[in-house]
């Protein structure tokens, strides 16, 4: 068995990888559980000194990584290069903060000392997604490694190469070998990696399906789970709002790496007062985008990652148009190339209301009111990210609470950010990663009580 490598703008092949075999797989992790043991050994300042170097090496490798991004998985190399540069300067601050992430939490009690101590526990398995194979994995690895634990990936089949280079990075800046590691390995194959006694937890990027076959499988053998799953993020504009940004951020939030985000603004939820001008704003901007060859830098969308994702995406726009919505921009498809695509009318029972849509495909769904934009926004299954835009700040932090998402972003485009917790509730999953709470999710939260 083989994972393929396959530029999707032309369907051209990369590479081909042979997957592990069994026997590779148990020396590996023998690798990384003694791998975790010199992590520990080393202590915090060492692994924050490799934790460095790994930011250099991605600031002067920035380009060659950049590529391969590109030629496996298709968004524009200017994109590419930016998620490269994101995981440096996520290194740098993981590697400046982590001893203070780690400092054990002092907390009274009748003892004469009693403190909850943050410790490693061992290696965790992360089975990633190809939208953004450096940034979804580093952001992962970076507070693991630095923390203690060891790390093993499972990568998307088609993102392998990407998954072999960050092996060869943490190796490059010094970390003990078995650190870090990418396994070749089917989906299928994975129930023996999470149920290893050396493998202490379980993290998983991907769609929610995936995510409940992880949990399932997990909760089998008794390992935590931290799981991010799929987004319908609602992108609410109020009738205050500042149009014209509000207008340019919805395009960027829905179309950056030509929409393939679990975080893309995927319905924008318009009061009704402003909903002609914002539509005929974003139609502007999307009209005149620019889908291709991902290598050239006037290119704003490049190719969907696969053939059958844009054709996925297809049925979706098809069958919401079949139930009343309006195509006011795009809706053309050539394989994995998908035109940007706009849709207004859309309600609640259609499919690209209803479904989450994985692609360069924007929705307006009009709302009467704040209320109403506020009850179109919580119905959904999904909990991810949220946008709320109006110039009165005091409305915002009123609404906010009532939004069922992991997070509230006001007059600013939903990202992930290294000092912030990110994660999602409902079908988008559970647990969080970065900032201090995703330092703190694969460790022993140990209590420690001197009499």
């Amino acid at each position: 068995m083989s994972f393929e490598s396959i530029y999707p703008y032309n369907g051209e092949p990369i590479a081909s990888y042979p997957a592990h075999t069994p026997e590779q797989l148990q020396d590996k992790l023998k690798a990384g559980h003694r791998a975790f043991h010199a992590l520990r050994q080393a202590g915090v300042n060492q692994r924050s000194e490799w934790m460095n170097k790994v930011a250099e090496l991605l600031k002067s490798q920035a380009d060659q990584h950049a590529e391969l991004i590109t030629r496996e998985m298709g968004k524009t190399l200017k994109e590419a290069k930016a998620e490269v540069l994101k995981c440096a300067s996520t290194a740098e601050y993981y590697a400046n903060n982590i001893e203070s992430f780690l400092q054990p939490r002092i907390i009274e009690s009748d003892a004469r000392k009693s403190y909850a101590a943050f410790e490693p526990k061992g290696i965790i398995l992360a089975i990633m997604p190809w939208n953004f194979p450096f940034w979804q994995v580093f952001r992962f690895a970076i507070p693991n490694l630095l923390a203690g634990n060891a790390a093993v990936l499972k990568h998307a089949s088609n993102t392998s190469g990407c998954g072999l280079a960050i092996e060869q990075v943490f190796l490059e800046a010094g970390f003990p070998e078995g650190s870090f590691q990418a396994l070749l390995v089917a989906s299928k194959d994975i129930e023996s990696i999470i149920a290893d006694a050396r493998v202490q937890g379980v993290t998983l990027t991907g769609s929610t399906p995936a995510g409940m076959s992880v949990a399932a499988l997990s909760g089998k053998h008794l390992k935590k789970t931290v799981l991010e799953l799929g987004g319908s993020d609602p992108f609410i504009v109020l009738k205050d709002a500042d149009l014209k940004t509000a207008a340019a951020t919805a395009v960027k939030a829905r179309m950056q790496n030509a929409g393939q985000s679990c975080i893309a603004a995927k319905r924008w939820i318009v009061e009704k007062s402003i909903a002609e001008d914002f539509t005929q704003q974003v139609q502007s901007i999307i009209s005149s985008m620019k889908q291709g060859d991902p290598f050239l830098p006037e290119t704003d969308l490049g190719p969907m990652a696969r053939p059958d994702l844009a054709k996925e995406l297809n049925e979706q726009l098809q069958s919401t148009i079949w139930q009343g919505a309006e195509l006011l921009a795009g809706g053309e498809q050539n394989k994995a190339n998908f035109a940007a695509t706009l849709l207004s009318g859309v309600k609640p029972g259609m499919t690209a209301f209803d479904q989450e849509t994985f692609g360069p495909l924007a929705v307006v769904i009009t709302a009467n009111d704040e209320q109403d934009a506020i009850r179109l926004a919580n119905n959904t299954p999904f909990g991810l990210g949220s946008s709320i835009w109006t110039k009165d700040l005091e409305k915002a932090a009123r609404l906010a609470p009532l939004i069922e998402s992991g997070n509230v972003f006001v007059n600013a485009m939903v990202r992930s950010d290294a000092r912030l917790p990110f994660g999602g509730i409902k079908q988008s999953g559970y647990g969080r990663e970065l900032s201090v709470e995703g330092v703190h999710e694969f460790l022993n939260i140990k209590t420690v009580y001197i009499q």
